[in-house]
């Protein structure tokens, strides 16, 4: 028994070892998933882009404002006076605080009454928001306590600073108002890369990429023949998706669903093409489906679907840059909660129609090189 279970490991072993793509994949998944969860995943988020629109401009909001620049919390990164153009930038995903400082604020200061100044959050995500309304209510109170420490015994002083915090596109902090469009577009990747991962890869197992190459159809034209019918099941599931996300979460449509349909055209393109580009270097169904499993990893840590990216390293941020569902989650969002319009959205559409083109590029090339 012993010498006869010793050779079935032995087997084990050199089939492991002849399958590299299969013993790299065991080897890199558990040190990936490691470093992505320990840099990737925080509670608190630092480092807000801010506007400040400072209706007073005296001494007295300047000294104010610093001491929210000087906090770990807020980089005042845009100023302006007009809110309205403070509410572009939050919408164009620019900004995520907004600090307003009214023209009384320093006459009021002086005269000892009460002082107000209103931090805007935006609350799409709602563990942003927390940090950010937490740490300006705790400006306002050390602020409010070192005025009072400096003017002790004046009877008129009341509250000195008072911090009022609005939420911005889900003033009720719902987790499920911002989960919900999150999931959608996971679960929309999850099967347009799953499923055309092993496109290429069944033809070849099934013996029928032959008769595929000998046909006068092009190297381009059968890889988007193999894109178009997962698009039009893309679109059927978006559109279940949309009708549970309304009426069985209760999750706020603010946009215009015609431009997400459109947006989303650009989506598929980008994870079908990345899918595709797997199933071109997969040998086995096995390897692409190990493949498509080491991309959609870091989908749920470093591309802003459950932990805010705000606070992941730099280098996190910009290996995140490298996923479609990056850009993509950013315009459901903004779309879903935010009901932006196309303005606010290109910016995130050029990049992500970007990796289509160059996924899909890569696909025929490679494809041709294993026809040679």
């Amino acid at each position: 028994m012993t010498r006869r279970l010793g050779a079935i490991i032995i087997k084990e072993f050199i089939q492991l070892l002849r399958d590299p793509r299969t013993l790299m994949m065991a080897i890199l998944l558990p040190v990936m998933q490691l470093l992505l969860f320990g840099y990737a995943i925080t509670t608190e988020v630092e480092q807000l882009p801010t506007v400040v629109v400072d209706h007073s401009r005296t001494q007295e909001s300047r000294a104010l404002l610093d001491r929210f620049a000087t906090s770990r919390f807020y980089v005042l990164r845009y100023h302006s006076d007009s809110l309205k153009v403070a509410e572009d930038l939050v919408q164009g995903g620019k900004a995520r605080v907004v600090i307003v400082v009214p023209p009384d604020f320093a006459e009021r200061s002086r005269r000892r009454l009460t002082a107000q100044v209103m931090v805007i959050v935006d609350a799409s995500d709602p563990l942003i928001a927390r940090s950010a309304l937490s740490a300006a209510e705790a400006i306002g109170q050390v602020a409010s306590l070192e005025i009072v420490s400096r003017t002790l015994g004046a009877s008129t002083l009341r509250v000195p600073l008072e911090v009022r915090t609005r939420a911005w596109y889900n003033p009720d902090l719902s987790s499920t108002n911002f989960m919900v469009p999150g999931l959608l577009a996971v679960v929309l990747q999850n099967i347009t890369l799953s499923l055309t991962a092993i496109a290429i890869v069944r033809e070849r197992e099934l013996g029928t990429i032959e008769q595929l190459v000998v046909t006068p159809i092009r190297r381009g034209e059968l890889m988007l023949g193999k894109i178009l019918p997962y698009v039009v099941l893309g679109y059927v599931d978006i559109t279940l998706a949309l009708l549970i996300a309304a009426y069985w979460f209760e999750v706020p449509i603010r946009g215009s669903l015609t431009m997400l349909y459109l947006v989303t055209l650009f989506f598929y393109f980008s994870s079908l093409g990345l899918g595709i580009l797997v199933s071109t270097v997969s040998r086995t169904q096995r390897q692409a489906m190990q493949a498509s499993f080491f991309i959609l990893l870091p989908t749920f840590i470093i591309s802003g679907f459950m932990f805010p990216r705000e606070g992941m390293p730099e280098f996190l941020q910009w290996l995140g840059l490298g996923l479609p569902i990056t850009y993509f989650l950013v315009i459901v969002r903004g779309l879903i909660l935010k009901g932006v319009g196309l303005e606010h959205l290109w910016d995130q559409i050029i990049p992500m129609a970007l990796l289509g083109a160059v996924f899909f590029a890569f696909s025929v090339a490679r494809f041709q090189k294993k026809l040679e």
